[in-house]
């Protein structure tokens, strides 16, 4: 599953639209966030880790990377 399909499915369960997780990011970080812009970076595959990071949050999840050698 790509970041896209994974963030519309984690949205989907938290019932919330991408236009509520824009407005939510913007509010988080201060940068101008909407929907075109972040359907953009889902769409060209160009959301940074950061941004990934922040998103995680907000939808009360959390990244972490596993060593898959443990």
């Amino acid at each position: 599953m790509n970041a896209r399909n994974k963030i519309k499915s984690l949205i989907a369960l938290r019932c919330i639209t991408i236009t509520k997780l824009a407005q939510m990011m913007k509010e988080k970080t201060g940068k101008p966030y909407t929907f075109k812009s972040l359907t953009g970076k889902l769409q060209r595959g160009s959301l940074s880790l950061d941004e990934a990071y922040i998103i995680a949050d907000l939808l009360d999840y959390k990244l972490e990377f596993i060593d898959k050698w443990s």
